[in-house]
């Protein structure tokens, strides 16, 4: 984490001050011990220019917050990331939730096809979640890059939270700062009451931003979660999973003992049925690649990192091993979706199928949402 300066902790948010790494929570240059109130690095850029900077923490560092959180009477609001719902889903939620109210934002709905059931996604992102044991008041959907859905939230976050503090949590990575910072400038009004939200002792690594004379909303530090498929990927490889524009569609006739790449990071491959459509929807940077199955293996080994990419050749090495799964469908139509890339959606008729994907980024099966 770099190094400790024990004697000091920022007056921001309370975490141990460090002169070493811009990266982790603390930072502050040397020069700055010299002061007579010392505030991280994180702390300085909300107090002085309203900008909110991720830190990331782990899963286990977030845990040990968590209890802090379980045991008031608040809002969560989590945020998500439309396309990488398991991997920007916090697994430890339903233990900070205690009976505190849940709601969900989910983020990137500016990127998703126009002819995209919105209500279908909503449902779908309530059963995840309940499917890991939080019950959530109700989805909304947005787009940090545009601000599409922001004043509705907005309204959302002051209705349920019934006068009540707020905590914003979410994985590195899915908008949270930006939609921080929309609140920020919109809901406090001031930047006089931002500077005021320093105070000695607070939360550690949680920031105070007050709402009104009785109650915060707190933004926690974005969790890093090793089911984000971006984590297995150098900076380069990453802007090609990471859409920002519309996503299209791309249909494939696939007779049976067919596979599709989708670049070397995951595999479609059509065991068994008749010959059907199968319509991609992935970021327009990757490229999706269609052989035989007999020559799938090769053709993997033979060509990750180069023709099958990303990965990149340089990280193509340290790429996990894609581990397969089995799915048979019949009747009805249904996505099959790769977190952190986009989704396959398949027709309904009878199909025997096999997904290649890394371990901890197992694909998934929802209802069509198209």
């Amino acid at each position: 984490m770099g190094k400790l300066t024990e004697q000091f902790y920022c007056q921001g948010c309370g975490v141990p001050i460090q002169t070493e790494d811009k990266e982790q929570a603390g930072f502050v240059p040397a020069s700055a011990l010299e002061h007579e109130t010392v505030i991280c690095q994180r702390c300085f850029r909300l107090k002085n220019y309203n900008e909110v900077q991720d830190v990331p923490y782990t899963d286990d560092d977030f845990l040990q917050m968590i209890s802090q959180i379980g045991e008031t009477n608040s809002l969560i609001v989590k945020m998500i990331d439309i396309f990488d719902f398991n991997g920007s889903f916090i697994r430890g939620l339903h233990r900070l939730t205690g009976n505190n109210r849940v709601i969900i934002i989910g983020n990137k709905v500016d990127l998703l096809p126009k002819s995209t059931n919105l209500n279908r996604v909503i449902q779908w992102i309530k059963k995840e979640a309940a499917d890991l044991g939080v019950t959530v008041q109700d989805v909304y959907l947005i787009s940090a890059k545009t601000g599409q859905g922001f004043d509705q939230v907005k309204q959302a976050i002051d209705f349920h939270r019934q006068g009540q503090d707020v905590y914003v949590v979410g994985s590195t990575n899915v908008g949270k700062s930006t939609f921080i910072n929309y609140l920020i400038n919109d809901s406090v009004g001031t930047k006089d009451a931002i500077t005021t939200s320093y105070f000695p002792g607070t939360t550690l690594g949680f920031i105070d931003i007050p709402l009104d004379q009785h109650s915060s909303l707190y933004d926690t530090p974005g969790v890093v979660n090793r089911g984000q498929l971006t984590h297995y990927l150098a900076k380069e490889d990453v802007k090609y999973i990471t859409p920002n524009k519309e996503i299209k569609p791309r249909v494939y006739q696939l007779n049976s003992q067919q596979t599709l790449y989708i670049g070397g990071l995951a595999r479609f491959d059509f065991i068994k049925g008749e010959r059907q459509s199968f319509t991609c929807y992935f970021p327009n940077k990757i490229e999706l690649h269609r052989t035989k199955l007999e020559k799938a293996d090769q053709l993997y080994q033979d060509h990750l990192g180069g023709l099958l990419t990303p990965p990149s050749q340089a990280t193509a090495d340290q790429y996990p091993n894609l581990v397969e799964q089995t799915i048979k469908v019949s009747g009805d139509r249904i996505d099959l979706v790769f977190p952190g890339l986009g989704w396959i959606a398949l027709s309904g008729e009878p199909a025997t199928i096999a997904v290649h994907s890394p371990a901890d980024v197992p694909v998934s099966k929802r209802k069509a949402i198209i």
